[in-house]
C-alpha cells in the first residue's frame, strides 16, 4: 500500500446501552503516527448497518441531546418491519440514513482540521451488537 494512503481498524467496546463514543483522540494519533506533516483527507467510517459517525460537541450535552432526538425521531417500537434482534431493533437499521456511517476531514499540516468544539464521534444506538469496528483511512 502507499504512503499516501494508510488504513488502519479501531476496535471500539459501546457496551448495551445507546451511546456517542468521542473517536476524536484516536483519529489524532492515527493521524501523529501516518501523515508526516501532510495535508489530506481523513476518512473514518464504520462498517455496520446500524451505526453512525457524527461531528459534534461532546461533554455539554449535546451528545445526550443526540441519543435523544433519535429516540424521539426513531422510537424503539413494534413498528417497524424490520423485527429480528430486541424489541425496536429495526430503527437501529434506519438510523444510517439519519446518521450517516461515515466522515470526511480535512487534515492539515498532518493535523485534524475541526472546529474548536467540534468532535468525532461514533453513535451507536444498537444494544444487540456492543462490539463495533471503526475504520480510519488518510489519503495525503
Amino acid at each position: 500500500m502507499s504512503d499516501r494512503f494508510t488504513t488502519r481498524i479501531l476496535h471500539v467496546a459501546t457496551g448495551s446501552s445507546e451511546t456517542v463514543a468521542d473517536l476524536t483522540r484516536d483519529c489524532e494519533r492515527f493521524l501523529a503516527e501516518v501523515a508526516d506533516g501532510r495535508d489530506g483527507l481523513l476518512n473514518v467510517f464504520v462498517p455496520h448497518a446500524t451505526a453512525g459517525v457524527a461531528i459534534i460537541e461532546t461533554g455539554a450535552g449535546s451528545d445526550d441531546d443526540l441519543l435523544a432526538a433519535l429516540r424521539d425521531l426513531l422510537p424503539a417500537d413494534d413498528r417497524w418491519r424490520h423485527r429480528h434482534g430486541s424489541p425496536g431493533h429495526g430503527r437501529d437499521h434506519v438510523l444510517p440514513a439519519v446518521v450517516p456511517p461515515h466522515a470526511t476531514l480535512p487534515v492539515v499540516g498532518g493535523r485534524l482540521e475541526l472546529g474548536t468544539w467540534q468532535s468525532v464521534c461514533l453513535v451507536d444506538t444498537n444494544k444487540d451488537n456492543p462490539d463495533r469496528r471503526v475504520r480510519l483511512s488518510f489519503l495525503g
